[in-house]
């Protein structure tokens, strides 16, 4: 009796925990990402800021990564997480404004776990259904200390140690 008795409580609390389990969706190998830029980045990033009076009460820090965000429309649906395919559109930029990729006019579709840590953390703070955001990202959570360069001509388009800065909408998450 008392082995029945424990065999039923195992199996009650292996269902009452897997409950408690986040689930992934189908074939997702992707996992959130718990990386926190180092301070004198966030420092790095918090003067750029400030020289360009930034710092106002819509500014935001998510303290768990670093990454600075302002939110400049909330979206109507749900927020992705990195197994969410995302549709989107977007324009980056370094601190000296000069865009080094954009895709505003044409929607781009990717998996959030396949893009760099800095969105897969700031974009938890908008929904699609046409979120919009701008994003400042210390380079650790961008492309770190790798030089992105055209894989033709080997020119550098990004180069490490890049903080960016990200406009970005948030047309759908599936």
């Amino acid at each position: 009796m008392n082995k029945i008795l424990f065999g039923l409580f195992v199996l009650v609390a292996f269902v009452i925990f897997s409950g408690c389990l986040k689930s992934k969706a189908p074939g997702c190998s992707f996992t959130e990402i718990n990386r926190k830029a180092p301070d004198s980045q966030v420092t790095q990033v918090r003067d750029y800021l400030d020289g360009k009076g930034l710092i106002t009460d819509d500014l935001k820090l998510d303290s768990s990564s670093g990454v600075y965000y302002i939110v400049e429309s909330p979206g109507t649906t749900v927020s992705p997480d990195v197994c969410s395919v995302i549709t989107f559109r977007y324009k980056g930029t370094f601190t000296n404004d000069q865009v080094f990729d954009q895709s505003m006019s044409t929607p781009v579709v990717y998996t959030l776990g396949e893009l760099i840590v800095g969105w897969q953390k700031g974009l938890k703070f908008i929904k699609g259904g046409g979120g919009k955001i701008r994003l400042f990202i210390p380079w650790s959570l961008g492309y770190g200390e790798s030089e992105v360069r055209n894989q033709n001509t080997g020119e550098v388009l990004i180069p490490a140690k890049s903080i960016l800065i990200f406009e970005l909408i948030l047309d759908a998450v599936q």
